[in-house]
């Protein structure tokens, strides 16, 4: 894009009306301090640093839970490998806790080991999944009001003989319980890079270079490719991202938990939910005045983009604290082997248009839900049109500069006099697109060098026709301006009190800016 392009495209979206600039103005003065939540509660009980694996398996022990998501008092079902005598199971709830990181739900679990049978590739989609027997199942409770809180958790397996460990992911949702926030883990973005047993939806970590059409829920999660990235082996990408480029240690750090570190230190009122719970609730934000998605949230289906959607439209806040969202149209299926539902993901990515319209039998009338791009055809809707911008390029790592900083979004910010957040653009990054949505403000214009070019990432607001705002920070690692977990050993240190303050007025304006009643 040439300078005066951009330019004009500065010009034609040069920002809110005054009317809205000022009630901003006004609702960040005039909000107080957010009042003791039960997630400051929470954070005061003592919590441990033991959740943390000292010796990463490499299959001795393994497993996968019965589902992504669980109501409070619901059960979950385990699934373990191990080719030790017995294994050790510690459940976690993931926050701040001083610091520690973790707090201890429930110890002293052991059970034998079993070694479950391995699976094979499916021949024609690629689909692993296994059909292992159940090795042991949670029971959450109620009767505590402060027990059990929503939030991401960790089952933490280590094995009795060889002393290695893995965990087991989910998150406990409070479905009945108001809160100001609602945290999305996005987990269809997890199961895409993930290529236990050897297949994920990408050639260049799948064996023979053929990817999956088709992967389960029903499977462990497997090791980061980095040699550094074992210590988050079997939670996705909360911890550590599962990246497919190997030498690349910086896109290998993760960033969903140091969001959820910092919203707990702060004692924000959230509960949590996985991208499968925005898929089979068109009320999964009920209760809630926004709702945020953290990271790299990648891949979604029809049934997620719509509910979003809606929930905008109905007045709910929006906060993209993510980049690459909402690139890659996926459904998801029943498993095969047991009938449950949204256990597999469907992804045929560039063959769709082949061998995806031939499973879906041919029929034209589906050609909107080929698991495409959102952008291209026959699907033809751009991610910017819900968030304001999308994607551009990988791999980016570079600082993000505020080109607004009179924005009342900026109020009580201090920047520096280039007004740069440094190592804050990347690794992958949005921007906006002319022929995007016409309200929205570019408060940040970040450039970066490129393959002999200068490309850019965006940070925007936009107000939706309900009243709603929403925000899309146009980068991956914003999270990293909040919380440096994972620094020094994946990436060096960036927390910036400036990314902080202004994390913290995009959070007071979309929950005051939300237009519905939380029922």
């Amino acid at each position: 894009m040439t300078a005066s392009a951009c330019k004009a495209r500065h010009r034609d979206r040069n920002g809110l009306t005054g009317l809205l600039l000022a009630t901003m103005l006004a609702l960040l003065s005039a909000l107080p301090a957010h009042a003791a939540s039960p997630i400051t509660q929470e954070n005061a009980r003592p919590g441990q640093s033991d959740w943390v694996l000292t010796d990463p398996a490499d299959h001795e022990v393994e497993g996968y839970a019965s589902d992504t998501s669980i109501n409070r008092g619901e059960p979950l079902r385990f699934y373990i490998h191990s080719t030790d005598p017995t294994v050790a199971i510690a459940i976690y709830r993931m926050g701040w806790y001083g610091g520690t990181g973790a707090r201890l739900m429930r110890g002293g679990i052991v059970i034998p080991g079993v070694r479950q049978p391995m699976p094979t590739a499916d021949p024609v989609t690629g689909l692993i999944e296994c059909d292992w027997q159940v090795s042991y199942t949670l029971h959450t409770s109620t009767n505590d009001p402060q027990d059990w809180l929503s939030g991401i958790y960790l089952a933490k397996l280590t094995g009795s003989t060889s002393g290695k460990q893995s965990y087991i992911i989910f998150v406990l949702r409070e479905d009945d319980r108001p809160a100001d926030f609602l945290f999305q883990s996005s987990v269809t973005t997890f199961q895409a890079y993930n290529n236990w047993g050897g297949k994920s939806t990408y050639p260049s970590n799948s064996q023979d270079e053929r990817w999956a059409r088709k992967i389960s829920f029903n499977r462990p999660y497997g090791r980061s490719q980095h040699p550094h990235g074992g210590s988050g082996i079997g939670a996705g990408e909360f911890l550590t991202a599962m990246s497919i480029h190997p030498t690349r240690a910086l896109s290998t750090a993760g960033w969903e938990y140091n969001m959820v570190r910092w919203l707990e230190r702060q004692g924000y009122d959230v509960t949590y939910s996985t991208d499968i719970d925005t898929h089979r609730r068109a009320d999964f934000w009920k209760g809630h005045r926004a709702w945020l998605s953290v990271g790299h949230d990648e891949y979604w289906s029809q049934d997620m983009r719509r509910h979003v959607e809606a929930a905008r439209d109905r007045g709910l806040g929006l906060g993209f604290f993510s980049a690459n969202t909402c690139y890659w149209q996926i459904r998801l299926e029943p498993s095969p082997l047991t009938g449950e539902p949204h256990r597999t993901m469907v992804s045929y990515k560039e063959v769709a248009l082949q061998e995806d319209s031939l499973a879906l039998d041919g029929d034209p009338s589906n050609d909107h839900l080929l698991t495409v791009q959102w952008r291209e055809p026959p699907v033809n809707r751009p991610e910017h049109l819900l968030l304001g911008v999308m994607f551009e390029t990988v791999p980016v790592d570079g600082d993000l500069i505020i080109t607004q900083p009179s924005h009342p979004l900026f109020e009580g910010v201090d920047l520096p006099p280039d007004r740069r957040l440094p190592g804050l653009l990347g690794y992958e990054i949005d921007r906006v697109f002319p022929d995007g949505l016409p309200n929205v403000t570019i408060l940040a214009h970040s450039p970066f060098p490129y393959q002999g070019q200068i490309v850019y990432g965006d940070m925007i607001l936009y107000q939706a026709p309900s009243g709603a705002l929403v925000f899309a920070a146009g980068t991956i690692q914003w999270s990293w301006g909040l919380d440096d977990y994972n620094a020094p050993s994946l990436r060096t240190a960036r927390a910036s009190d400036a990314a902080r303050q202004i994390t913290a007025n995009v959070l007071k304006l979309l929950a005051t800016s939300a237009t519905h009643a939380i029922p």
